[in-house]
């Protein structure tokens, strides 16, 4: 789950990272008000204009402004608003611009890179540090990659003091500035363990010619594993940057994940569906999405499925991909007559059923009278799908 800038930094704000005064605004005479109230409190004519997206890149598509004058804030607001914004890592999609965050212009001195996400290879939370701040780190990665340098610490233990200083020392920090990016970067490790995050990352923070450590961007990305624990999470959702599939599979119960191919799965599990996805492309098709049904599958969750695959357009067969441990085939076979006697599928439908009763299961669709393809393994059914999905793409053309 993805939060906006500036909800990001009321959370750090909160755990005692500095962060520059501002609010967000809705509204062009909303963003006059803030940024009047900031240039009564900091003795300047100038602040920064941010537009409010899930994604990087904001800068270099125009959507950061450094603008004089409450008249000039009030325009560039209204322009803003209501305009449609694409980055470098909004894959080409254009997003509505509904708000702006105005915040003070800082005075910067240096700026530098921290990050914050979980190394699945040690079990521990990794931080990734450099000199090069304000710049794509993708871009740093690839072009100097000796300057981003790391460390890592156990949740449990929190970031000690002690490899807090290693960190800033390779950032060529020393005296106050130091200390004060010790607290800031233990702040920072306490908000990603108590958050339950993925990512943390601020880039730029700076160091601002009065000595001071400033968080000037803010990123945070949540475990969706562990929203039963934070109910105010779900409070911070952006519908207008969500997929609205998404949010209905998530509604749903089920783990739903778009892709760019044309074979629908439908799977009880996440490690079968990486698998089936897995198998699909080494059978030469391509996966339209990831979507795990958890480990129900009677014939109303069978139907949601479906009609959550099919708004993808591109899907031209769907391979279902059941393995009955607990669950019952024979009850997922009925469940799969059920939904398509219902929902009407115009695409093929393949089904491998494997586990408790799938003998009844499979005997269940071969008498269905319904046009549905029941596998005799795995790859069997993931051949099929493809094999399908071609023929319908030919037939189209």
């Amino acid at each position: 789950m993805k939060i906006h800038e500036y909800q990001a930094k009321r959370l750090f704000s909160h755990y005692g990272v500095l962060v520059p005064e501002g609010d967000v605004a809705f509204t062009a005479d909303e963003a006059v008000d803030i940024a009047k109230k900031i240039m009564e409190n900091t003795g300047k004519n100038s602040v920064v204009l941010k537009v409010q997206v899930h994604a990087g890149g904001r800068g270099k598509a125009g959507g950061v402004k450094v603008v004089q004058g409450l008249d000039k804030v009030k325009d560039e607001a209204e322009q803003m608003l209501g305009s449609m914004i694409t980055t470098g890592q909004t894959a080409g999609e254009e997003h509505e611009i509904t708000r702006i965050l105005v915040e003070e212009a800082i005075d910067i001195e240096r700026e530098l890179y921290v990050g914050f996400l979980i190394d699945r290879d040690k079990k521990e939370i990794c931080v990734m540090s450099s000199t090069k701040g304000g710049t794509d780190i993708e871009t740093v990665s690839q072009e100097s990659p000796s300057s981003i340098k790391k460390e890592w610490f156990e949740p449990l233990a929190g970031l000690l003091q002690f490899k807090a200083r290693n960190i800033t020392s390779t950032l060529g920090l020393h005296g106050t500035p130091l200390h004060k990016s010790v607290a800031t970067l233990r702040a920072l490790a306490d908000l990603f363990v108590r958050e339950d995050c993925l990512l943390v990352e601020v880039n730029p923070l700076v160091l601002t010619r009065q000595g001071e450590v400033i968080a000037l961007d803010a990123k945070i990305n949540f475990d969706d594993n562990a929203a039963f624990r934070h109910k105010i999470h779900s409070k911070l959702i952006d519908i207008n940057e969500e997929n609205p599939v998404e949010i209905k599979a998530r509604e749903l119960g089920f783990t739903y994940v778009g892709m760019d191919g044309n074979i629908g799965c439908c799977v009880n599990g996440a490690g079968l569906a990486m698998a089936t996805m897995d198998i699909i492309k080494h059978e030469g098709g391509d996966p339209a999405n990831f979507l795990d049904v958890g480990g129900g599958a009677d014939s109303e969750t069978v139907k949601n499925a479906f009609e959550i695959i099919l708004t993808d357009k591109k899907v031209k067969s769907i391979f279902v991909n059941i393995f009955g441990g607990i669950l019952r085939c024979d009850i997922v076979a009925k469940g799969v007559v059920d939904a398509v006697k219902s929902s009407g599928i115009r695409v093929p439908l393949i089904v491998r059923l494997e586990g408790t009763k799938a003998a009844e299961g499979k005997e269940i669709l071969e008498n269905s009278g319904l046009d549905i393809y029941a596998a005799q393994c795995m790859a069997h059914g993931a051949a099929l799908a493809v094999e399908k999905a071609k023929e319908m793409e030919a037939g189209a053309k």
